[in-house]
């Protein structure tokens, strides 16, 4: 594999073996000496993932719930309709002369095991409909019990056929959940107990939070009342609060909201990582793919191992080392860049400090893009980033801003592809410091 034969990479010896994570002859991870991490691939050779989500005939994201879009049209007139080998060689062809080694979420699966090592992404939220959206929250309903059940059904759909798999990475298990978190600050908006306490009745998690905090106050509306700091006459009071987007922000609740933030991930990742590994034993599991606003430590210190191999998040801020700092310092893990983009508005407008004067978008973005991922790369935590599309998106993306890496028409979109590619040689080297 290309990353693996960088100059300067560490040899097998060199990892500290109790870090080791992942199955013998599988991908897996492992903290090297120098306290950097690293994939290693199914023959223990250091390997940076270096790959591109959502490649499939379809040209648009969602992976099984993909809808056909314009790209799809082109691919068929190109290659035909048929048969999809035509296609799948074309486009392997070309991410191997770009320097990419990764398939990312969404590709189809036309396109596994087929020499280019991939990842999966599960959707356990989408695959029920024990789910709920409220506010910034956007979550299972981790204490439904038929959500446990339908875990561990659709892992066996879906992981079952691939325990064998040498080609596969690893498993993230959702796509951009909404923690409602506040993170550090006071919340600007209702956060994750509240929204569960203002649930219909019909969800599970709407009495789980209402037991949670009742009690320790045997029970007695009155006394958590007093303990919270408000004066309410009943639990509709604190729902009409919820429906006019104000948070609570007492230290009683705030202390409350901690905990039971805790008790939601944890259960969240217990039920996930159990059905894999009940169906799928060898590969990694990799996240739920945080996307902004990354949630606090209460969330974050669910993901850990051996739950979890490693934490993942999506980043088209212009300075995402932050982000992977503060995910690895509050979770410990190994970090995954799951998304990266330079086409958004962070990496085109304003002046920077340092910056030569006189600057147009397109060499904002390059300048700025260059140095995210090769300051993503270099980080200790960080073991791989995947372009966060193939395909151009909304048609009416304008290049050179569009983000794919082709257009609708199939044509490469040069202004990524260029300067991607040179990166994408000394990716591996500068993880290693050796560049």
């Amino acid at each position: 594999m290309a990353s693996a034969s960088a100059v300067g990479l560490p040899s097998f010896h060199d990892f500290k073996p109790e870090t080791l994570r992942g199955e013998p002859g599988c991908f897996r991870l492992g903290l090297a000496r120098d306290g950097r991490w690293w994939l290693l691939d199914p023959q223990d050779r250091p390997f940076f993932s270096q790959g591109v989500t959502a490649i499939n005939r379809a040209g648009t994201a969602g992976g099984r719930q993909a809808r056909r879009g314009p790209y799809a049209d082109t691919i068929d007139r190109r290659f035909g309709a048929d048969d999809p080998q035509p296609f799948v060689d074309d486009v392997l062809r070309r991410l191997r002369a770009w320097h990419f080694n990764t398939l990312g979420p969404w590709t189809g699966d036309e396109f596994y095991d087929r020499g280019l090592p991939y990842t999966e992404i599960l959707d356990f939220r989408r695959m029920s409909e024990h789910a709920f959206r409220l506010g910034p929250a956007l979550l299972p309903d981790v204490f439904d019990p038929r959500w446990e059940t339908d875990c561990d059904r659709w892992a066996a759909e879906l992981c079952g056929p691939r325990r064998e798999s040498r080609g596969l990475i690893g498993y993230f298990t959702d796509h951009a959940l909404g923690w409602a978190q506040a993170g550090d600050a006071t919340p600007a908006r209702p956060t994750l107990l509240q929204l569960c306490l203002s649930l219909e009745p019909a969800y599970a998690a709407y009495h789980a939070a209402w037991e949670f905090v009742l009690a320790p106050h045997a029970g007695d509306f009155a006394a958590l009342c007093r303990a919270w700091g408000v004066d309410w006459v009943n639990k509709e009071a604190l729902r009409q609060l919820t429906q006019d987007e104000v948070p609570l922000a007492t230290r009683g609740y705030l202390d409350d909201q901690a905990r039971f933030s805790r008790e939601f991930a944890r259960r969240y990742v217990r039920v996930t990582s159990e059905a894999i590994r009940r169906h799928d034993p060898h590969h990694l599991i990799l996240g739920c793919r945080f996307a902004d606003p990354l949630p606090g430590p209460d969330i974050l210190q669910a993901f850990v191992s051996p739950w979890v191999d490693a934490v993942s998040l999506t980043c088209e801020q212009a300075d995402p080392v932050g982000r992977v700092e503060r995910l690895h310092a509050a979770a410990g893990q190994p970090v995954w860049v799951a998304e990266f983009s330079w086409s958004g508005e962070a990496f085109q407008e304003g002046e920077w400090a340092g910056e030569p004067p006189g600057l147009s978008g397109l060499e904002r973005m390059h300048r700025r893009g260059r140095a995210a991922l090769e300051a993503v790369a270099a980080h200790g935590a960080v073991v791989g980033y995947a372009w966060n599309r193939w395909v151009q998106g909304d048609p009416g993306d304008v290049p050179p801003f569009a983000s794919g890496l082709v257009y609708t028409n199939d044509q490469t979109a040069h202004e990524h592809v260029e300067p991607l590619a040179a990166l994408n040689r000394r990716l591996a080297g500068l993880h290693a410091g050796a560049a």
